[in-house]
């Protein structure tokens, strides 16, 4: 497994650069062949290369992504290696473990009939060009499980946030800001109102659904000159949701934001983008995890809420019963100390193949 491992991970796949995608997209497709004695079906959507292994009638799939939020060039800097157990390099954890885990995973069982998987190339992008697929595919199926890493501790994640992605942009009006600022519509300060309107968003969503709402203003511009008042000012928004309900709430407010200075005028654009992923799809499947768990002679599982999204959120959104975390037991997705613990990668293996036995 720590071969295999190390042949994805010094393959970089930056979500960004579809070249690099598509040539670790051929590296897992090599390794997923030899391993389950198939070759996938290739999917290039919008460049985006995606592959599909589907062995009889689907019932269970097997879901993630060999894309990665490093840029190309990211090895030089975090290399791949094995020390005291730990693994390390770049998209390790999140999610390439998980993927030499699935694969090794069904080498165990004695036929694959009734299993897909689905490696999509996007994840970390918001799956535009796989969504479809990935939920045409789920709709088939009586359970998905995802190879996302686990949460801390090894917790697999039966319950994570939806998530909404907004771009906020003020039309103002530009004058000299020495002669006439008086002309001008400063979209900047129309902005800062827009800014503390979004946390009246934020409250009112929680009043009114529950608690877990967050509405956060991420990457903001304005202006083009220190001596001109600015007529156009951009802001990107993160929403993360508990519920349907609060997703709905949400859009509806934000849409509903009107510009506070006059003459300024707003444009809001974008929207949900992933639905939420409750315990109620996945909670099944979690107690059936845990009992394997006991008869393999695993420490306990645990299960865990997350403010993250994968596409889990798309599977259960199209009404799949869906487990998530089901992959590397580690730390640091996204960061510099990402690694995988070694020792895990068989157990974690051993226990995906009992639960595809279990429901396929």
């Amino acid at each position: 497994m720590l071969t295999d491992l190390e042949e994805l991970v010094t393959c970089e796949s930056y979500s960004a650069d579809h070249a690099a995608v598509a040539r670790s997209a051929r590296v897992v497709a090599e390794q997923g062949g030899r391993l389950l004695d198939a070759r996938p079906e290739t999917l290039v959507i919008d460049g985006v290369t995606h592959l599909h292994w589907t062995f009889g009638t689907p019932r269970v799939l097997l879901l993630g992504h060999h894309d990665t939020v490093w840029p190309i060039g990211s090895l030089k800097t975090h290399p791949w290696r094995v020390e005291d157990g730990i693994a390390r390099g770049p998209g390790v954890f999140d999610m390439k473990a998980g993927l030499v885990q699935l694969f090794h995973a069904l080498t165990l069982l004695p036929s694959l009939d009734g299993v897909t998987v689905l490696v999509t190339g996007d994840e970390e992008v918001g799956s535009a060009t796989s969504r479809a697929l990935i939920e045409d595919t789920a709709r088939q199926c009586a359970a998905t499980f995802v190879l996302e890493a686990s949460a801390a501790g090894g917790a697999l994640k039966t319950s994570r946030k939806g998530v909404s992605a907004y771009d906020i942009t003020v039309h103002g009006r530009a004058a000299h800001s020495g002669l006439e600022p008086e002309k001008g519509v400063n979209a900047a300060t129309e902005l800062a109102h827009q800014l503390l309107a979004l946390q009246h968003v934020a409250d009112t969503v929680t009043a009114r659904t529950g608690p877990g709402t967050t509405v956060t203003p991420t990457v903001m511009s304005a202006g083009t000159a220190t001596n001109t008042v600015p007529a156009r000012a951009d802001l990107s928004v993160d929403v993360r949701v508990p519920t349907p309900a609060a997703q709905a709430e949400t859009d509806a407010l934000l849409r509903a934001l009107e510009p506070r200075t006059p003459g300024a005028r707003l444009e809001i654009t974008g929207g949900p983008n992933r639905p939420p992923l409750d315990t109620g799809s996945s909670q099944r499947l979690f107690t059936l995890a845990a009992e394997l768990a006991v008869r393999l002679g695993m420490d306990p599982l645990e299960q865990a809420a997350v403010g993250g999204a994968s596409d889990g959120n798309y599977t259960a959104g199209a009404g799949c019963p869906t487990l998530d975390g089901l992959g590397a037991v580690g730390d640091g997705a996204h960061a510099d100390h990402e690694h995988v613990v070694t020792a895990a990668l068989p157990v974690r293996a051993r226990l995906l193949a009992e639960l595809v036995g279990a429901v396929r």
